[in-house]
């Protein structure tokens, strides 16, 4: 039976001595689930379009806003990393009873989901990285809570969203201007920093290029200067270059994006 509808839900959690209370979406269905994992500054909501795929009517979805963002309440925002995502992940497919799924992350959450990919191999079927960490040149957004330092929380979060504001490519005052709405201040400094620390010393173009199913990775046409590009092709991930978009193709560009990830993960059920 076709779900066409998104339900809310909240799941309490504890990770390591943190209480989180999870505001998610999902849907139940008849294929493999779909587990969406959204950006630094952004919400579940970047995917709610996923019911709009014909393609994907009998997946599963579940999207989830992460602790310091969105409806998620966390109690301690400064415990907030990456390994503390993906250990937030861990518990919410469980909570769920998800086992097996196809994984879609956006920047932190692309950082978030390679982490999980990496350490729960077996269970990912695919990987759509949309613009996620893989190298240091990837943190053109986190890199700033050293090249921007500022002592307090609020002042550098209302300068770095003027900085974005302000910036030339796709999307970015949309985003800007939905940043104090979406994120806690307090937050930015632990994601921010620990995002900085796997870019620069956390092996992450191995580890992606050793995940043992198929990967896609999704990007905007103004950052087709990636360094890393061509390397990531000669390995064997799919390339998803994204027109009239920049950082944020679900903002730019969502009817391309979400055709090139509907695509990848049919194929992928096929391969």
């Amino acid at each position: 039976m076709t779900v066409n509808k998104l339900e809310p839900f909240t799941a309490q959690l504890t990770i390591d001595g943190t209480d989180v209370e999870v505001a998610g979406m999902s849907r139940g269905g008849s294929g493999l689930p779909l587990v969406f994992l959204h950006g630094f500054g952004s919400t579940k909501e970047d995917y709610a379009d996923v019911i709009q795929r014909e393609g994907l009517a009998d997946h599963p979805i579940l999207a989830y806003d992460a602790p310091g963002c969105g409806a998620t309440v966390c109690s301690k925002l400064d415990a907030i990393s990456v390994p503390f995502l993906v250990a937030v992940s861990l518990e919410v497919l469980r909570f769920k009873g998800i086992d097996r799924f196809h994984l879609v992350g956006h920047s932190m959450g692309g950082l978030t989901a390679l982490l999980l990919a990496d350490q729960e191999p077996s269970r990912v079927v695919s990987f759509v990285d949309i613009e996620g960490n893989v190298t240091p040149e990837d943190c053109f957004l986190s890199r700033q809570i050293i090249s921007h330092a500022h002592p307090d929380p609020e002042d550098f979060f209302k300068d770095f969203q003027d900085r974005v504001w302000k910036s030339r490519y796709f999307s970015s005052s949309l985003y800007a201007a939905s940043l104090p709405h979406k994120v806690r201040a307090s937050a930015v400094r632990p994601i921010f920093e620990s995002m900085v620390e796997l870019s620069d010393h956390g092996n992450l173009m191995d580890r992606f290029l050793a995940l043992p199913f198929p990967r896609m990775y999704m990007y905007g046409v103004q950052n087709n200067t990636l360094s890393y590009l061509d390397i990531l092709a000669e390995k064997g991930v799919e390339l998803a270059e994204i027109s009239h978009s920049g950082h944020f193709p679900m903002y730019s560009n969502a009817p391309e994006m979400w055709s090139r990830l509907e695509e990848f993960v049919v194929r992928s059920e096929r391969a």
